[in-house]
């Protein structure tokens, strides 16, 4: 038990098998990123694990009846990939002082920089006493520290009040204000944005290629082995790892259902380009893009407009293009902050990033504040 006065007790385990998905997923808000089926596809895929130094610890408080109260999905990390909240300076600047980084302990949804929970609890008190639980648990393993990445605001507020080191992100996201249409939207931007979109989905529209939305059991297996194609392809151009395996996206589909959604260029009946999103309770999550050809606006049409598109048919409220990437601006998606938690053991270490962190806040609250007035939104 965390705190040695409540009935509580703390487990781990290395599978999320291990852990009832009925009971794993009342406590996860909806969120497909923290979901028990997205968890085991990537432990199931050997996308997590050895291969990629992310080994499942995931945390479950339980009350004296047995009842899953609070859990978490936790990680042993022995680097700092995969994670897309850099700490590599930290870890640096840390063994240059003769200090020892990894392992650290990473609460996350794994290669995803998606907002959510993280600390999936029944109440604040059993997300408290879950907080607690990872500061006992980092010291028992020996780790550095312990991450809380891409949480919500409300957790961020609740860890800071508990000491933790606060840090903020930025993403771009696009709301949906009701719009009865693409169109509908498009009457909400400045004229000359308004022509440019109108010209990029032209553009596409006139490549040739049949472009397709499907759901769940209507993706058969060979786009599955097509888009890991794709996502090789994007890895490459991008020179960054390939963390997930091609098993893991058929079993994605299988687990998730309706929940995956895919948009997709075919040139007959090969396809040559998809984007991948996971439908929430209340947003369009956009996660991986990818294409064997270069087609002009290809990318904007099937990651962002076929999603805004998607989001007005079925009432979604936003729509969320991840981080990076000024041009998703000049497309309707607006900056938006994101959230992580930072507990170092080390005193040293710990004053050292919290000065940082003291000046990389405003900094980037004042950065947002310049793209905003960069929106292509009409005035009023």
């Amino acid at each position: 038990m965390p705190d040695g006065s409540s009935p509580l007790t703390l487990t781990l385990h290395e599978r999320i098998a291990d852990l009832p998905a009925e009971e794993w997923d009342a406590l996860a808000g909806g969120n497909p990123f923290v979901g028990h089926a997205f968890l085991l596809a990537l432990e199931e895929s050997g996308s997590t694990g050895r291969r990629t130094g992310w080994f499942p610890r995931h945390l479950a408080l339980r009350d004296g009846a047995g009842r899953l109260v609070a859990c978490a999905p936790c990680y042993i990390k022995t680097n700092s990939y995969g994670e897309y909240v850099f700490d590599h300076g930290w870890a640096e600047a840390f063994a240059r002082a003769g200090g020892r980084y990894y392992p650290k302990l990473q609460v996350a949804s794994p290669f995803s920089p998606v907002p959510g929970p993280r600390l999936l609890a029944r109440d604040a008190a059993a997300r408290r006493a879950l907080a607690e639980g990872l500061r006992q648990v980092m010291e028992a393993i020996g780790a550095s520290s312990v991450h809380v990445t891409f949480c919500s605001a409300a957790e961020w507020q609740g860890l800071g009040e508990a000491g933790w080191l606060q840090r903020i992100g930025l993403q771009y996201h696009w709301a949906n204000r009701g719009f009865a249409s693409f169109e509908d939207f498009l009457a909400t931007l400045a004229s000359r944005k308004r022509k440019q979109i109108r010209r990029e989905r032209r553009e596409a529209a006139e490549s040739g290629l049949a472009i397709r939305t499907l759901c769940g059991e209507e993706i058969p297996p060979r786009l599955w082995q097509a888009f890991h194609r794709f996502y090789l392809s994007t890895v490459e151009k991008r020179w960054g790892s390939a963390y997930l395996t091609a098993r893991f996206w058929p079993l994605l589909g299988r687990l998730l259902g309706e929940r995956v959604v895919m948009t997709a260029a075919f040139d007959g009946d090969e396809p040559v380009a998809a984007a991948l999103h996971l439908r929430g309770e209340d947003a369009l999550h956009g996660r991986h893009w990818g294409a064997v050809r270069d087609i002009p606006f290809l990318h904007f049409e099937l990651c962002y407009y076929r999603a805004i598109d998607f989001a007005i048919a079925h009432g979604i409220a936003r729509v969320e293009a991840g981080a990076q990437g000024q041009h998703k601006l000049q497309r309707g998606y607006l900056p938006v902050e994101t959230y992580s938690a930072h507990w170092i053991a080390h005193e040293g270490l710990r004053r050292a990033v919290a000065r940082f962190l003291d000046q990389e806040r405003p900094a980037l609250r004042a950065q947002m504040q310049e793209l905003m007035e960069l929106s292509p939104f009409r005035e009023g």
